[in-house]
């Protein structure tokens, strides 16, 4: 990777530059925009392919209802927008028209999580991966860097049935790690035996700061990037339960039914153990810078720290 690439990159830049790869690769792939071209990275594909590309204005479920359609016709439609309000506004036409159907639509919200930053609790999608992780046939992406999102992007070109994949606004360092990125298969990013650390999203790269400092402290991490919270990848999240003996989730979502949940899920029916979740707690995001907020709502690396060592304390006894 070039040095200038190195360079923090807001995981929808790489969602935008798949697009126009893939519209170069494949002249079925179409993409529908509900009036955030711009905000979504969408409009570098509208600029190269505009024949391939529909903005469908402030009507998300029209968006929804056409990329159902298109997929129908046999193309392959990433229909783009808000995280709040491609799982808020249009979840009806989600669930009917698409996921009942196992249609292959690919869903993309970006701005997902408080790190939206000011445009606030309307706009910050907390609640996404919970609406669409109930929903039959749904896979559930999260990168955590722009690459991810490239490749995940790709991939999701070839799926059969329907994708969410979480995009964020604010720039995240590039993850170093050898394993190659597959959807549903989680990377694990550090080999610790005293407790795991899993993560999604923008948590990541905090979870890797958190690793660092415990240790210094004598604290060994697992830390595990789960970018897929469905379908989930149960091997690697017993087999770091039982050889750490506690897991500790980390998302910048709703507690609610998020990624954390779909671990707990996973643990307490084949491998329990001290479990501590982190994210929001039945609340709403508000406005700010997001290193602001992280601290506020405490999911800042500081935060991951102080809640690892008290579960290995627990875990100790």
């Amino acid at each position: 990777m070039a040095e200038d690439q190195k360079k923090p990159t807001a995981t929808r830049d790489g969602f935008g530059k798949a697009l126009v790869a893939l519209g170069e690769q494949n002249r079925d792939v179409v993409v529908l925009s509900a009036d955030l071209t711009e905000s979504v990275r969408a409009h570098w594909f509208k600029e190269k392919y505009p024949d391939r590309f529909v903005s469908h204005g402030v009507a998300e479920q029209d968006m929804i209802g056409a990329a159902a359609g298109l997929a129908l016709s046999g193309k392959v439609p990433f229909a783009c927008t808000f995280g709040a309000f491609a799982s808020g506004r249009a979840w009806d036409q989600v669930r009917v028209s698409v996921a009942y159907m196992n249609l292959n639509v690919n869903i993309v919200g970006s701005h997902g999580g408080i790190s939206v930053g000011g445009d606030g609790a309307t706009h910050q999608a907390l609640e996404e991966i919970s609406l669409m992780r109930i929903l039959p046939h749904m896979t559930i992406v999260v990168p955590a860097d722009a690459d991810e999102a490239y490749k995940a992007t790709i991939q999701a070109a070839g799926i059969e049935g329907p994708v969410y994949m979480r995009l964020g606004r604010a720039k995240v360092p590039y993850l170093e790690y050898k394993e190659p990125f597959r959807i549903g298969k989680a990377i694990t990013l550090t080999e610790g035996g005293d407790i795991s650390i899993i993560a999604c999203g923008h948590m990541v790269p905090k979870a890797l700061e958190a690793s660092k400092s415990l240790e210094n402290k004598g604290i060994k991490t697992r830390v595990i990037n789960l970018h897929t919270p469905k379908p989930i990848d149960k091997d690697t999240i017993l087999k770091a339960a039982r050889e750490t003996g506690a897991v500790l989730t980390v998302e910048e979502h709703t507690v609610a039914g998020g990624m954390g949940s779909a671990v707990a899920e996973v643990l307490v029916e084949e491998a329990p153990v001290p479990m501590k979740l982190m994210g929001m707690k039945d609340r709403f995001g508000a406005s700010g810078e997001p290193d602001e907020l992280y601290e506020y709502f405490g999911l800042a690396t500081g935060d991951i720290e102080k809640e690892a060592e008290q579960l290995y304390k627990r875990k100790k006894g």
